[in-house]
């Protein structure tokens, strides 16, 4: 499972294969609605009766990006053919409009015909059901619909516009697609199609011995006919070419205000920090969702998907961004969060990226005893965000105008949401999605969401509430001291877990303690964080040559091997970094930064070859697990980089 490259531009997002075919379309959110759903829009390429898809093995491609952008660079190779590719894919920086390049060179010693084969597999509005597919002689292109959404495609090569059309039933009865009608070279005519229906459209071009021709195809999306039109004429006018050069500048751009002196990190380092936050504002919805990932392989196995805002995941990926300087990228986040908080005052499990609530398994009612479905992270973790937000960038605009409808709602309900026996919070859903109980890493984002929401009521002069959110945070980090610490293993535990009546501590291994030292309850050098991060770094380490941390001992979500003792778990790109992150926190001198350093290192040896991260790797292998790319992965190697590279200023300056 994995989507090789991701194009974007907070209106739409485009992902593809390794096969660069074209998997999944989202519009008009990120992440909502799929008009692909995995499904395959094949490229095929035709010269002297021979046939291929690029599907096929004889294919040799390299996958990557024009660096610091959003435009693809993808070569494929058939030896066979003596044909080579180069192909570059964009999104308009602005519009609703996927672009492509495909450079032909023949490597053959004679002049060729070259037939180029596109093919369209929608599923518009997520549904094969009710689609059109239609050939448009007013303009010469072709395209789908299905109520207000809309894709028109076209292209042109040197030779002209499209030379071959045909739309047809797909995946009824025995019916396969349209792409079984290219792979002799010609296209039937078939000028519509309803129901379930695919097309492909085909451009020809002759090459000289040696030589190369290009070759355009680009989609446009809106809500109408005349929408779509006007898009496909804005190419036209402007030429392909011109378009996908102003993409590359427009990213190039946008990295201008990241970081640029990383200390003694490497190039490959520097690459993948700004290649990770164009990979998280590709998972940005202008609208505010910051979503978990959109690879929709992962369907295969959850029968649901990633494509949610998950508060939580959200709050510390526009941490990162901010740290890094894109406060004006999330900022919409937060009002997000915002119109989506509860009456009550807390957020709900996840949601879809238009605000309405997602899907959630987390129960209203357990034996007969009601619960509250959430995970109270999430909440607190927004409040924190915000104010660490407001820290670095000063723009108190943003807080005020949420200080009564967020920042207040929120923090009444974290302050009443107590076990006060304890002094920690109530039982809520972990971090992980999984159990149901107090937390250590769900007491400790409450602590920083109280914190947070003390010091904006104090900002804003509201002192009561200022010191009742101040001692409510106090009192939660004396329960923690006191409950969720077990000084005989040395280490806080994860959690507490109801049974027979009272509390008990659970005490598996957990990645998640880093939470401790994140959210402030204690600093980096205090002998609890130590001992706990240190029991994480040996307990939790993958023992193969793969390497990196685990989530917790035993993990059991796409596990490869019952080794416990070798391997806790599968490694996650965000467990290793925490580890990674309290190296940087506690270093004194600029050698105690080898060890993090050598972990960014290995971020990036991990990556696909395209520079997409996953969730998780094979322990044996390292090959992809779960959904790839994953937001919270590139998000968490920016922060890294950024605490990396002033923490090495900070001790260059000693």
């Amino acid at each position: 499972m994995a989507r090789h490259l991701v194009i974007g531009n907070g209106k739409m997002l485009l992902n593809l294969d390794h096969n660069c075919y074209i998997r999944d379309i989202y519009y008009p959110f990120v992440g909502q609605l799929n008009h692909v759903g995995g499904q395959y829009c094949r490229l095929g390429l035709w010269t002297e009766g021979q046939f291929t898809w690029l599907e096929d093995a004889a294919w040799d491609k390299k996958l990557g990006y024009i660096e610091d952008s959003l435009v693809t660079d993808v070569t494929a190779r058939h030896y066979g053919l003596e044909t080579e590719l180069q192909m570059n894919d964009g999104i308009h920086q602005r519009e609703t409009i996927y672009l492509k390049r495909v450079v032909i060179r023949n490597h053959a010693n004679r002049e060729r015909e070259f037939r180029l084969f596109f093919h369209q597999d929608l599923m518009i509005d997520g549904s094969e059901v009710g689609d059109t597919a239609a050939y448009y002689p007013d303009n010469h292109t072709l395209f789908h619909y299905k109520r207000s959404s809309y894709f028109m495609f076209n292209g042109f090569s040197e030779e002209g516009g499209i030379t071959q059309y045909s739309t047809g039933i797909k995946r009824f009865h025995s019916a396969e697609g349209t792409w079984r009608d290219a792979e002799d070279g010609v296209l039937m005519g078939n000028a519509i199609a309803q129901g379930s229906v695919d097309s492909t459209i085909s451009f020809r071009t002759s090459i000289p011995a040696g030589g190369e021709k290009t070759i355009y195809y680009w989609m446009s999306i809106g809500k109408s006919l005349e929408e779509v039109k006007k898009l496909n004429q804005y190419v036209q006018d402007n030429h392909p070419e011109k378009l996908l050069s102003r993409v590359v500048v427009y990213w190039n751009h946008w990295l201008n205000r990241a970081e640029k002196d990383l200390g003694d990190l490497p190039p490959e380092v520097g690459r993948m920090f700004r290649h990770s936050l164009l990979m998280v504002r590709t998972q940005t919805d202008e609208r505010g969702a910051i979503i978990a990932a959109n690879d929709t392989d992962i369907l295969q196995y959850n029968r649901d998907h990633y494509s949610y805002m998950w508060p939580r995941d959200g709050a510390l990926v526009a941490d990162a961004m901010s740290l890094a300087g894109y406060q004006s990228v999330i900022a919409p986040f937060f009002q997000f969060c915002t119109d989506a908080l509860t009456p009550e005052g807390y957020l709900n499990h996840k949601f879809n990226p238009d605000g309405t609530v997602g899907s959630s398994w987390h129960p209203y009612t357990v034996q007969g005893a009601k619960r509250l479905p959430i995970q109270e992270d999430e909440t607190a973790l927004v409040l924190f965000a915000l104010w660490r937000d407001y820290q670095r960038h000063q723009v108190i605009e943003l807080p005020q105008s949420m200080y009564s409808k967020l920042i207040r709602k929120a923090a009444a309900f974290l302050s009443g949401y107590m076990e006060h026996s304890l002094s920690l919070p109530k039982p809520s859903y972990d971090l992980w999605e999984e159990r149901y109980g107090i937390w250590t890493y769900t007491a400790a984002s409450v602590y920083g969401g109280l914190m947070a929401a003390s010091f904006f009521t104090e900002l804003f002069g509201d002192y009561e509430r200022s010191d009742h959110y101040r001692r409510t945070a106090e009192e939660l980090k004396q329960g923690m001291l006191t409950h969720l610490w077990d000084e005989e293993s040395g280490r806080f535990a994860r959690g507490l877990v109801q049974k027979d009546g009272g509390w008990v501590k659970d005490m598996t291994l957990e990645s998640s303690l880093f939470a401790v030292l994140e959210f402030g309850v204690l600093p980096a050098d205090d002998y609890r964080v130590i001992r706990t991060m240190e029991s994480i770094r040996d307990g939790l380490a993958v023992r193969t040559h793969i390497g990196g941390i685990a989530r917790y001992t035993n993990d059991y979500y796409f596990q490869q091997s019952g080794e416990i003792d070798k391997v806790p778990g599968n490694p996650w790109i965000i467990c290793t970094l925490w580890v990674a992150n309290y190296e940087i926190d506690s270093a004194s001198k600029l050698s105690d930064l080898e060890a993090p350093r050598r972990t960014l290192e290995w971020v990036v040896s991990q990556a696909l070859e395209s520079g997409v991260l996953p969730e998780q790797l094979n322990p044996y292998d390292g090959s992809p697990l779960s959904v790839a790319p994953l937001t919270w992965s590139h998000a968490t190697f920016v922060q890294s980089v950024c605490k990396y590279a002033a923490k090495y200023k900070e001790l260059s300056l000693k």
